[in-house]
């Protein structure tokens, strides 16, 4: 009988641990952030780059030819007139237009000449907006991933907000940095944590970890968070990768999310790999993300806007054609869209 009890008390010991263990182990899966003496840190990469790193890409730096890609014309009417069918339109860079069920959705919004604090200096924008930002349709929301200056650019913000003047969208962004937007002149800012969901209508909108850094000023590097998107409908989940490495956050999203219909993971600005490699993911780690995340389709963004880096500007497309054939992918798994270009799912 002392024996018998001695065992059942073992087997409750056991199963009270396991239980602790499994809510520890959740909890290390779903952090909010990680913050180190009021700086944001990554989930799984501790590398910092330095002022030293960066001068030393400079200084070696050979930077490509700039190359111009084509426009193709698409429909402003359609696009203020749609409010059933779900569509992206690829502005260029990381600017999508996203409509779902008669919402719009902006993300990383760049309409300006160049990505940079200064006018007349920084990188240049080689191809033109796929779509000019009179021709856009009412914006219900905008998705900010980070703050750099091809992310979060401020003369865009400002002409989106004079344009719908007091019925502006509703802007989403990363941790700390709803001060910078509100600075502009948005006064409906909702900043997130990682993992953290709000709602508006039908649409969850959750804010998940990638591995990038922030920078906006001299002394403020990675004092906001940065993030991707997800947004979600009862039939339709879009994943809006932000600017990443690549990281085990991706295999983290699968798990809490399942998968996904629509996917835009970035391609370019991983050259040269010793100094992109922590926060720039390549063509192939971007296939892997998409694997990663059971994405049903995926398109190419963050290529053949601005010269960044120090690959050609067509690589990344042109390393997409032969990889996605190289590793099996079905047809337009993973493809990449004309400037202006709009599809429907």
């Amino acid at each position: 009988m002392l024996r018998r009890n001695f065992i059942k008390k073992i087997l409750l010991f056991s199963l009270a641990f396991l239980s602790l263990k499994t809510k520890i182990m959740a909890n290390s899966l779903f952090k909010p952030f990680n913050i180190e003496d009021g700086i944001f840190l990554n989930n799984y990469v501790t590398h910092k780059s330095s002022f030293k790193d960066f001068w030393k890409w400079r200084k070696e730096s050979n930077k490509p030819q700039p190359i111009s890609f084509p426009v193709v014309k698409n429909n402003p009417s359609y696009l203020k007139s749609n409010k059933s069918e779900k569509t992206i339109t690829w502005v260029g860079h990381s600017t999508f237009l996203i409509q779902i069920d008669g919402i719009n959705i902006l993300t990383d919004p760049h309409f300006s000449k160049r990505a940079s604090p200064l006018s007349f200096m920084g990188p240049s924008r080689t191809t033109p907006p796929g779509l000019n930002i009179d021709d856009l349709p009412f914006i219900d929301l905008v998705l900010i991933s980070h703050n750099h200056y091809d992310h979060l650019d401020a003369k865009t913000i400002k002409l989106l907000l004079k344009k719908q003047n007091i019925n502006q969208p509703i802007f989403f962004v990363p941790l700390k940095l709803k001060e910078t937007i509100s600075k502009l002149g948005a006064s409906n800012v909702i900043e997130q944590e990682w993992w953290q969901m709000s709602k508006y209508k039908n649409l969850e909108i959750h804010s998940v970890p990638v591995q990038h850094w922030s920078k906006r000023t001299f002394n403020d590097t990675n004092k906001t968070l940065w993030c991707g998107w997800v947004v979600m409908t009862n039939n339709f989940k879009y994943f809006f990768v932000g600017d990443t490495g690549y990281s085990k956050d991706f295999q983290d999203i699968q798990k809490k999310f399942g998968g996904f219909d629509l996917s835009t993971i970035p391609i370019g600005a991983y050259a040269p790999r010793w100094f992109m490699k922590d926060s720039h993911c390549n063509v192939e780690e971007a296939i892997q993300i998409h694997r990663d995340v059971n994405s049903k389709i995926s398109i190419a963004m963050h290529w053949g806007t601005f010269q960044l880096t120090d690959e050609p500007m067509d690589e990344p497309i042109k390393l997409l054609k032969q990889l996605s054939k190289k590793l099996k992918l079905k047809k337009d798994e993973f493809s990449y869209m004309t400037h202006g270009q709009t599809r429907k799912f």
